[in-house]
């Protein structure tokens, strides 16, 4: 195992992460202890940030905008898909993301919770995300815009927020502006150098990653869908530009940097950030430099695409 030398409040946020280890092994202890996680690193609500939460066919979802008049057009609005191995998490765990792109960017973010694995494998969390991205569209929620939309999704919500636009590309249906995909799980093959060289990685180990995996997509026919697992598709034409953020120590790191090349050779716009000296689940560690240079260049790219000069 290598030796990760994490910079000093990048290593206070994997120790702090550590004493939220659940009482047991079991599912219900696991999520418990995942959303104490996140409510203990959820930095205060920025005060120019209006919350409302709603429910659409059963999916409860949250939307984050900015006070005061919305434009004519209604505020760009970012649909965030959630990380936790696709077995964890809600539409109010994840208020943290709402508030790091609240400070930087005057745009609406809606979240959702979308059905959890293994109760629901693939698609069932695919189709809730294409039904609240489908709402969106149609104008579901007043003073949201319903054509200045982006799609973003960290870890398992960034597999969901790709395969909402391989989705919709299937049916012929409008993309996003924007995908931005957080280190993203986009294959269930474990021959990536990566897998190998942070198989321990702090945050995510390979193992880990992979039993996930088996909640997710447990028929194995199911891996070589590209809308459950985007890698698996030989070509990206007609997707969405992307901007695609990878941690150096993460097993993950080569998924994200070969679907950038896949969007690439299809003609897709693509960008790469690195997040240098980073390991999975590094978006909760709001102050960390690193954390922060990510977050500034996810709000660059969303900028030039939902307000364009």
């Amino acid at each position: 195992m290598p030796a990760y030398l994490l910079e000093p409040a990048l290593q206070a946020y994997v120790d702090a992460s550590a004493r939220f280890a659940p009482r047991d092994d079991s599912l219900a202890a696991r999520r418990a202890a995942f959303t104490e996680a996140c409510e203990y690193f959820t930095p205060p609500k920025p005060r120019h940030l209006l919350v409302d939460d709603d429910e659409l066919d059963g999916i409860r979802v949250r939307s984050y905008r900015p006070a005061g008049e919305p434009p004519d057009n209604g505020w760009p609005t970012v649909l965030y898909l959630h990380g936790g191995g696709w077995n964890m998490g809600a539409h109010d765990t994840h208020d943290w993301f709402a508030h790091a792109v609240a400070k930087r960017l005057p745009v609406a973010l809606v979240s959702m919770d979308y059905r959890l694995a293994p109760e629901h494998p693939f698609p069932a969390p695919l189709n809730d995300a294409l039904s609240v991205w489908l709402a969106l569209r149609d104008g579901r929620w007043p003073g949201l815009s319903h054509t200045r939309l982006a799609v973003a999704g960290d870890s398992a919500g960034g597999t969901l927020a790709a395969g909402l636009c391989v989705a919709l590309r299937e049916q012929g249906l409008l993309q996003p502006l924007l995908q931005v995909l957080v280190y993203p799980v986009l294959s269930a093959r474990a021959d990536f150098a990566s897998m190998d060289a942070h198989a321990e990685a702090p945050m995510l180990t390979t193992s880990g990653l992979l039993a996930s995996l088996a909640g997710y997509v447990p028929d194995n026919a199911h891996r070589f869908d590209p809308r459950a697992l985007p890698l698996e598709q030989h070509t990206a034409t007609g997707l969405a530009p992307a901007f695609v953020a990878v941690a150096e120590w993460d097993p993950l790191f080569d998924q994200g940097r070969a679907y950038v090349q896949l969007l690439q050779q299809s003609a897709v716009p693509a960008q790469l950030h690195v997040g240098e000296g980073l390991v999975h689940a590094s978006l909760r560690a709001s102050g960390v430099a690193a954390v922060e240079c990510l977050y500034d260049a996810m709000a660059r790219a969303l900028r030039a695409s939902l307000m364009p000069a």
